[in-house]
Parts: C-alpha cells; structure tokens; sequence
C-alpha cells in the first residue's frame, strides 16, 4: 500500500510538473499547491529535493524537442550560447542568496496567500505581454539586451507562482524581439537553471545524509514514475507553449491563473491546510 500510494502521487506531481514548467502558470506555484493537497510534509524546505528530482524530467523534455537548437549552440561564434550563459548568471545568484528564505516563506502558514499574490502577478504580465506583442509591428534582431532582460526576469522568477516561462517571454516581447526567438531562447534558458539547481540540491542531500529521508524503496519508485511522466507531459507543454507564443495568445492562461488565485485566496481563508 506504501508503494501504491508514493506512486500514484508522485504520478500526479509528474505530470502536473511537466504540463506546467514551460506553460505560463508556475510550475513551482503548482507544485507547492498539489503538494499541501496531497498533504506532503512541506516545513524546512523538505520537498525541494523531490521538485527538483521532478524537474530533471522536464530537463528531458525540453532537450529532446529542441535538440537542434541546442546543437546550433556550439556553433561558430558561439554568440547564442554565451547570451545564454549570461542570462542564466542573475537566477544563479538570486537562487544562491535567497533560495532557501523563498522555499521556507512558501511551505509557511501564508505560503497559499502567497501563491495568490504571485499567480495574479502572472496573470497581469501574460495579459500585458499579449498586448504587445499585438499592438508591435516591427521586432528587432534578438541580441544582448533581450538576453539580459530575460536573465533578470527568470531571477524574479524564483517565487512559486511567478511564471519562469511567462516572466522571460515578458521580458523578450516587451524588449521587441521576434516571438519565436523569444520563445526558444526562454525554453533553452531552463536547461542550465535546472542543472544548476539539481547539482547544488542534489550535492547538499550527499552531504547532509538527507537524500535517505526521501529515497526509501517506495519514494524511490514513485520518483521514477514521477520523472518518466514528468518527461512525457513535458513534451506536450512545450509544443503547446510554443505555438502559443508565436500566436501571442495568453489570455486564457491568464484568466486560468486569475481563478487559481481566487481558489488560493479561498484555501487560505478556510485555513483547510
């Protein structure tokens, strides 16, 4: 019955994890949501080694659909792959510095008022960006100025509930450049994000001995299963999200955000978790 159960939630938050992280509605917002209904143990940060378990399968997604952008990466003159490395310096540092203080802020008595706060946030950025992007009718070349608004916007984007995805396709559209590069310079900007995170989450547990209170045989199943789906549903998301992008249609995600806030504002007055 143990292993029953650790399957079919870590099942759930796979797959919740993998049609979230590249659509605009938070991943980690989500993630912090499903995981106080299924009635996790959130305090002192003890899911994040199993978020960013989850989110290697995304890793897996996004390389395999966009395998032939990465490849272009290590091409001459490497320009592309040094804006990308550029932009993923501010989400290190932020993530580094505060990363801990925001996970303990979330899983906190508060963390679903928080939740509130950030999806409307996102909700106001989705809209403001499908405005723009309507409204411009000539984009500029992506360069350097793009890649770093995007760099500083996915740092922002450290807050569960504050789109990764739609913060950095903001930024780009806001700053001019062509939907598709943004689009795609947005889902390759997850790729070192996520390494890096996996590597210090993953390293610190070694260290700590704290992986062991995770992976018993059944969590370790359930984790398995939670990365095979979170890859599969990660795939989907991708595609949708991109051909949503190049349409600069956002408005439903935004009104789908809208009313999670509600929902979040509502959990939280009731005081039911």
């Amino acid at each position: 019955m143990q292993y029953f159960e650790a399957i079919w939630k870590s099942i759930i938050l796979g797959t919740v994890q993998g049609l979230t992280e590249f659509l605009p509605v938070s991943s980690s917002g989500h993630l912090s949501l499903l995981q106080r209904v299924l009635h996790y143990k959130t305090e002192s940060g003890s899911m994040t080694l199993v978020n960013v378990t989850l989110h290697l399968g995304t890793l897996f997604a996004v390389i395999w659909v966009l395998r032939r952008e990465l490849l272009s990466l290590f091409q001459r003159p490497f320009k592309r792959l040094f804006m990308l490395l550029a932009a993923t310096v501010p989400a290190g540092v932020a993530g580094l510095l505060f990363g801990d203080k925001i996970d303990a802020l979330f899983a906190g008595e508060r963390g679903i008022a928080y939740l509130a706060l950030f999806f409307s946030v996102t909700a106001g950025l989705l809209l403001i960006t499908e405005f723009a992007a309507r409204r411009r009718k000539k984009f500029s070349r992506f360069g350097w100025r793009h890649a770093a608004a995007m760099g500083c916007m996915q740092a922002v984007a450290l807050f569960p509930g504050l789109s990764r995805s739609g913060a950095t396709v903001f930024a780009g559209t806001v700053c001019g450049a062509e939907r598709s590069d943004v689009a795609r310079f947005s889902f390759l900007m997850s790729i070192p994000v996520i390494l890096g995170s996996a590597a210090v989450e993953l390293g610190g547990a070694i260290r700590t001995g704290g992986a062991g209170i995770f992976f018993g045989g059944a969590e370790l199943a359930g984790l398995f299963f939670g990365v095979v789906f979170a890859a599969a549903s990660g795939v989907l998301s991708v595609k949708v999200t991109l051909g949503a992008i190049e349409k600069a249609n956002y408005k439903w995600f935004s009104l789908y955000l809208v009313l999670l806030s509600l929902l979040c504002l509502w959990l939280d007055v009731i005081k039911i978790f």
